[in-house]
């Protein structure tokens, strides 16, 4: 296979965007050093976004990451008639006046892979009264029911149908009203669900077991803004007092605190140093616990986090939880540095139950990791256990080598970018376009770092 796109030839241009079917050949053994900026959180930027149908003029938005989950979202704003202009370096203007019914079909063609279609329902809801999901897809780190989603909308008063293609939504003579929801799990998504739907719903609405993630604060932040009132307490509780009408906002999106984790973890794996521009202490206070019980360094700085390994790699014992626990986003490139450790980590995934799987490629290069699929209990857990949860025994220092591997979703993918580059030899990452679902960017960093790599395809 002839590589097309060298790495000097990605730092000389604009990055063009990935296919899914393109591979890297990626040369290890050399650390990650230097400086990468990161800008909007993807899991705020495309809720924002979303949030725009509900105003009834412009909104801004600032720091927004390019990444194809942000393409996918406007492309289902604009099938829905919503103007949205890129201003270039992050800001997007949207403008919802001429919001209309999308058919079927064109929903399903524009959302992809993505799950996103879900948050637009209460929206459209409210604007239009019908909605319409087509079959979800994402990354395959196992099931992500939308019942919560589903429930929660029949609480204020949808009326759900579900068709072959899809589940259609229609709102009740009158509209929505408040009701008061319990979710069994403190889910973002349907977390997200419930404030997208609740703003403009008669009445109040009380949300009992939140999630109450930085980005879910954030998009609160954005609602706020627009007009909605809305309060918290300290024990997942969450009130939304319904309004009339909402305007437009003009807002920064909260930094990705997925993706300055995953250099953070990067700079672990490769005993490199990274400089994280836009990285913020208070968001990542628990990742930057683990990372130093793990072995790394970081300095606090007014403009970003640096990271490096401070000495010898630990074993640490990590549980994945809601926040503000450890995230499970975070665990994946986490566990690459791990395997250079001395000794035994484990790490009990308690969030969703098939994200281990990416540690099979992981022994592939010369890793020691043994899944438990139903997890284990033992002595020093925190996290309460959960039916679908897993664990990953991790033994090191294991030497990785290059290896051919496929990527699997987008944090895993991105881990075997990592591992790849952590190797001696030479690897190849196929199916790479998963990657950009989540990092802006990716081929540029890794060129800025001085990675070494060629692009097939």
């Amino acid at each position: 296979m002839k590589p097309l796109v060298s790495a000097s030839d990605a730092a000389n241009s604009t990055e063009p965007a990935a296919a899914p079917g393109q591979a890297l050949v990626i040369r290890g053994g050399r650390p990650l050093t230097g400086r990468v900026d990161v800008k909007g959180a993807k899991n705020l930027a495309t809720k924002a976004m979303v949030a725009a149908l509900l105003g009834e003029s412009e909104s801004v938005l600032r720091d927004v990451p390019e990444i194809s989950d942000v393409n996918v979202v406007r492309s289902l704003l604009e099938v829905h008639g919503v103007r949205v202009d890129d201003e270039g370096d992050g800001v997007l203007r949207l403008d919802p006046s001429g919001a209309v019914s999308a058919h079927m079909e064109e929903i399903d063609a524009h959302a992809g892979a993505s799950r996103i279609p879900i948050l637009f329902c209460g929206p459209l809801l409210h604007l239009l009264g019908e909605a319409f999901i087509p079959d979800l897809g994402g990354c395959r780190i196992g099931d992500r029911p939308i019942d919560f989603h589903l429930d929660a909308l029949r609480s204020f008063g949808a009326v759900v149908e579900k068709l072959p293609s899809g589940i259609r939504l229609s709102a009740p003579e009158g509209g929505l009203t408040g009701a008061n929801i319990e979710l069994p799990y403190p889910s973002v998504g349907a977390t997200e669900q419930v404030l997208l739907t609740a703003v403009r719903a008669k009445g109040t609405t009380e949300l009992r077991n939140a999630a109450i993630e930085p980005e879910i604060m954030d998009l609160i932040a954005v609602l706020q803004k627009m007009g909605a009132i809305i309060s918290y307490e300290p024990n997942r509780v969450i009130f939304i007092e319904g309004v009339d009408r909402l305007e437009g906002y003009d807002h920064r999106c909260i930094f990705d605190r997925n993706e300055a984790a995953s250099w953070a973890c990067a700079a672990l794996a490769t005993d490199g140093d990274i400089f994280v521009a836009g990285a913020k202490q208070q968001e990542m206070l628990t990742f930057l616990n683990v990372y130093r019980k793990a072995g790394g360094s970081f300095d606090i700085q007014e403009d970003g986090i640096r990271f490096r390994r401070g000495e010898a790699l630990k074993p640490v014992v990590v549980e994945t939880d809601v926040h503000p626990g450890f995230m499970t986003d975070w665990q994946q490139p986490l566990i690459v540095a791990l395997t250079q450790a001395a000794g035994t980590s484990v790490v009990h995934e308690t969030v969703y139950e098939n994200r281990l799987g990416f540690t099979q490629a992981l022994n592939k290069m010369g890793a020691d990791i043994v899944v438990h699929p139903h997890g284990f209990a033992s002595p020093e857990r925190r996290v309460p256990r959960r039916e679908l949860e897993q664990a990953a025994v991790i033994n090191g220092p294991t030497p990785l080598h290059g290896a051919d591997v496929v990527v699997p979703d987008l944090r895993g993918g991105y881990s075997y970018v990592i591992a790849a580059l952590a190797a001696e030899g030479e690897s190849i990452v196929r199916n790479i376009g998963i990657i950009r679902r989540g990092y802006e960017k990716i081929l540029d960093k890794l060129t800025a770092l001085g990675a070494d790599f060629d692009v097939l395809g």
